[in-house]
């Protein structure tokens, strides 16, 4: 792997979106769009419903957002014929995956300090515990969704057929995060699933924020989902074909 040839191609996907206005505003609009509409329907509500899974949402709203841009940007590569004549040159699929990560981890900067700060500065989510630290949470968050989304891209050939993923990668994740019944409610066997799926930990350490200052689970929870990121990242750089087929 070479940093120069890591940051032309992170350099190379910034131009790209740049110029791919509607890309742009879905990557760092979208998120606070939903989370204005959560609020909007939960106004007039007597009970805090907003505040108790506004959390959540704040962390499977860009893991959405971030996963679908990804997998059909990096597909679109793949049918173009780009990647292909990208990986003929002296580029190595960690390069090229590594510089996609970093592009995408800075939109994904941008995205979660404009959702975290709609959400807590306008729209009134109570946070307990470190504002910037919630930022944090949603940067990985996001980051993970970018993971995710370039390791399915390896496996599919098509636009298409990297949306087909989402029912099994993402639904599941989202179903057993702790968003509808709480982790430790769940059956045994759902909660020993919802243990090992990265998204639960996302969750866990939003949530957490809200009632607590107390830092040390939360930057557990960032090291679970930190090392689902680069495992994502390794298992996209080893399975990532260099032919179409």
């Amino acid at each position: 792997m070479s940093l120069r040839r890591t940051l032309a191609v992170t350099g190379r996907v910034l131009a790209q979106i740049r110029r791919d206005h509607r890309t742009l505003v879905m990557l760092v609009v979208l998120p606070t769009l939903l989370m204005s509409l959560l609020w909007w329907m939960y106004e007039e509500s007597p009970a805090p419903i907003f505040d108790r899974i506004g959390p959540a949402l704040l962390a499977i709203f860009p893991f959405i957002v971030m996963f679908l841009v990804t997998s059909v940007t990096t597909l679109r590569e793949r049918s173009s014929g780009t990647l292909e004549r990208l990986l003929a040159m002296p580029l190595g699929k960690g390069d090229f995956l590594l510089g996609y990560a970093l592009a995408f981890g800075l939109l994904a900067a941008v995205q979660s300090a404009v959702a975290v700060a709609v959400s807590v500065g306008l729209l009134g989510l109570e946070i307990t515990g470190s504002v910037a630290l919630l930022v944090v949470v949603a940067i990985v968050d996001a980051v993970l969704g970018t993971a995710l989304g370039l390791l399915v891209s390896a496996f599919a050939t098509t636009e298409f057929q990297a949306v087909q993923f989402m029912p099994a990668i993402v639904v599941p994740q989202i179903l057993l995060c702790g968003l509808l019944v709480p982790r430790d409610s769940l059956p045994t066997v759902l909660e020993a699933i919802s243990d090992v799926l990265p998204l639960s930990y996302a969750v866990d350490a939003m949530t957490h924020l809200v009632t607590s200052t107390e830092t040390g689970d939360v930057w557990t929870d960032l090291a679970v989902v930190g090392g689902f990121v680069v495992a994502g990242l390794a298992l996209g750089s080893a399975t990532l074909r260099r032919r179409t087929p």
